[in-house]
């Protein structure tokens, strides 16, 4: 009986595992300005560079709390846009401010970025 006990329990513990690593927890944030940002705190969890600029919208952040890795795109208006490029440090094209890169697409006024890992 001791077992089969232990032979269920190491199933149950397997399904588990594979199962973890099939759904991984992976979560999509859609917010539709800065404004909504700032309401809903979300520059304090991490998963938005704290350069944002205040005229940022159709902000996407799409994070993995298993693997830590964040990605997103917002679009900035044009009046941003020195400011921003002051807080940022271009290599090749790459911009870099504390743990994230940019890529910024001055002619859209877009910007996609992911956290450094």
């Amino acid at each position: 009986m001791k077992k089969i006990l232990i032979i269920v329990a190491l199933v149950f513990i397997a399904i588990y595992l594979l199962l973890r690593s099939y759904f991984p927890n992976v979560e999509i944030n859609r917010y539709d300005s800065f404004e909504t940002v700032q309401k809903q705190k979300v520059m304090e969890k991490g998963w938005l560079p704290r350069i944002l600029p205040l005229s940022a919208y159709d902000i996407v952040e799409t994070h993995d709390i298993d693997t830590n890795s964040v990605f997103g795109k917002f679009g900035y208006g044009e009046k941003d846009e020195e400011d921003l490029l002051t807080k940022v440090k271009e290599s090749n094209g790459i911009y870099e401010n504390e743990n994230f890169l940019f890529k910024i697409d001055r002619e859209k006024n877009m910007v996609d970025f992911r956290n450094k890992i």
